[in-house]
């Protein structure tokens, strides 16, 4: 079975070849601008941080990254974590900025680009997965890279080396396990 591209030119660039990068980026970057517009478009109409400005900034953290490349869904998962904390910096930064006034918000719903349920607080979420991980890692990772990352179930399942299925049972109890915390905190 052939390599796939991204896979091929990530272990290419792990074994030296810079030339790799240039290749990779075209390629990357556009499913990376994909998860970004979808994040976009469930925030507030007010955010200011565009999905050229994340997938850039992700980007270039991905690069110098020390990260040992396995394959295209070991990078989606890892720019998935990255394309979090930019959230989240950027939300908590305009909390900052006016003490308490723009939140940065997004949603929970299962299509990137579906309409938007009830919107929740970025740095809220953050702390809401940060608890769910001393709880369950597993779940909270799932989350993160289904949410974060835009990884499909299939891809989720191969990167944590599970089932579809379990998938499935593990982002349910993850968002009814997040409904449930980020309502009583008053987030919602």
């Amino acid at each position: 079975m052939p390599v796939p591209p991204v896979t091929q030119l990530l272990m290419e660039w792990r074994g030296g070849r810079q030339s790799a990068l240039e290749e990779l980026m075209p390629l990357v970057h556009t499913e990376l601008h994909r998860i970004a517009r979808g994040y976009m478009r469930r925030e507030n109409a007010g955010h200011t941080l565009q999905p050229t400005a994340v997938v850039n900034e992700a980007f270039l953290k991905l690069v110098d990254a020390k990260v040992d490349w396995r394959d295209r869904v070991h990078f989606k998962a890892v720019a998935a974590q990255t394309m979090r904390r930019l959230l989240v910096d950027h939300a908590r930064a305009k909390q900052r900025e006016k003490r308490g006034g723009a939140v940065t918000m997004l949603t929970l719903n299962d299509e990137l680009h579906g309409p938007a349920e009830s919107a929740v607080d970025v740095a809220d979420l953050d702390l809401a997965l940060r608890k769910l991980a001393e709880i369950d890692e597993r779940k909270s990772r799932v989350i993160e890279l289904h949410y974060f990352g835009g990884l499909t179930y299939d891809e989720l399942a191969e990167a944590l080396e599970i089932s579809a299925a379990t998938i499935d049972r593990e982002l349910r109890l993850a968002k009814a396990w997040l409904h449930r915390e980020l309502d009583a905190s008053g987030a919602d």
